[in-house]
């Protein structure tokens, strides 16, 4: 029986999730603003949570109905077979976000759904879930439309940018699922250099190097599809077993990482140390303005600061002429990929742009810059 499912991702990343979900044995892939619509057998929802590096959540959808008023909503929810999903020894948690909705309070909406849920098991059981907003057992998610409303159970549990292993975080780090979006966009492949000259908690490098290993960016976690009641044991330990086998063994790679600040460095060591990939990745202290390139090509990759990390706005339109001028004179024969959400750095930098693609962090628009840096003949 096939199930339908939407996993959300980072805004931008929409066909980059597509491609991947296709890989992974996705049918009836569409895209659309925030994520993707796929259809697959249940065990489906298994593999992305395990093997996707873009997905945020995979959602599996209960329920697509017109409603008008809050008792529209809950009686779509109270026709459910919740019983048959999870137990009331489970908690739940239910999320809202809307689209040109016409009730007054998504509040109250969000509390009728609960409501509903609990209702329909004190009816059935005599019992009913307890509410946990911070660390739910069950997530239920609805999105409402002007006169749609779709339900979803939640096969993830945490996002899934917490692969389980990071524990150490600068000011502004970057999900782990843009930055492995980030890196597909690049074109870097495993084996090409790679460097992050601001590397912070090491999020690229460490995406990086999973990706260099294959190993699965799930594999270190649990997920909310183990609690449910059709939750098969026996083909989830064999899905795992097959990605633990397909890994390959953890050497030296030509990925290499830096940071002006000793505290950024030792979060990225502590983080690499965890994931068990320190010896893979060369990490050094420096300054972006006065290094070389690590070999003849590759591939750099950077997230430029925030003015909380570097100062205020003067500071960084100083920075980027220098940082220019350092990889027309140090990086030719490399292509190098900065993400920003300053849209002013272009003009200061000085460099060519060859391609620029819009994404978001959060909700904050960024760019992500393209320089194909050949020696002699970027400057503009």
């Amino acid at each position: 029986m096939l199930e339908k499912f939407f996993s959300p991702c980072p805004r931008g990343l929409e066909t980059m999730l597509a491609n991947e979900l296709n890989t992974l044995g996705a049918q009836e892939v569409h895209a659309t603003d925030g994520g993707v619509h796929f259809t697959g057998p249940f065990l489906l929802s298994y593999r992305v949570n395990l093997h996707s590096r873009i997905a945020s959540r995979v959602l599996w959808r209960v329920a697509i109905a017109h409603y008008r008023t809050e008792q529209d909503i809950f009686d779509t929810a109270y026709a459910l077979p919740w019983n048959d999903w999870f137990d009331t020894l489970h908690t739940i948690r239910v999320n809202m976000t809307a689209i040109k909705c016409p009730l007054k309070s998504l509040d109250f909406a969000t509390l009728k759904i609960k409501d509903a849920v609990c209702d329909k098991f004190r009816a059935l059981t005599g019992e009913r879930p307890s509410v946990d907003t911070h660390t739910p057992d069950i997530r239920i998610h609805a999105f409402l439309e002007s006169s749609r409303m779709t339900l979803y159970v939640d096969t993830s549990g945490d996002a899934l940018f917490k692969r389980g292993v990071r524990q150490y975080t600068n000011i502004a780090p970057l999900r782990e699922n843009l930055a492995a979006g980030i890196l597909m966009l690049t074109g870097w492949q495993p084996g090409v250099p790679l460097l992050d000259p601001m590397c912070g908690s090491g999020t690229f490098l460490i995406e990086a190097a999973l990706m260099s290993f294959n190993i699965a960016p799930g594999i270190s976690r649990s997920f909310a599809f183990e609690k449910l009641k059709n939750f098969d044991a026996a083909a989830w330990s064999e899905m795992r077993s097959q990605a633990q086998a397909a890994q390959k063994p953890v050497s030296a790679l030509p990925i290499f990482g830096s940071d002006l600040y000793g505290d950024e460095l030792k979060a990225a060591h502590l983080n690499l140390k965890n994931v068990g990939l320190l010896e893979a990745v060369s990490l050094n202290q420096a300054n972006v303005l006065e290094i070389s390139a690590p070999a003849d090509h590759g591939v750099l990759v950077a997230n430029l600061p925030y003015g909380e990390r570097m100062g205020d706005l003067e500071e960084l339109q100083a920075l980027y002429p220098k940082l220019g001028d350092v990889l027309k004179k140090k990086f030719g024969g490399w292509n190098a990929y900065l993400f920003t959400s300053d849209l002013r750095m272009p003009k200061f930098i000085r460099l060519s742009v060859s391609r620029r693609t819009l994404l978001f962090n959060g909700a904050i628009e960024c760019r992500l810059f393209e320089y194909k840096m050949v020696a002699g003949s970027n400057r503009t």
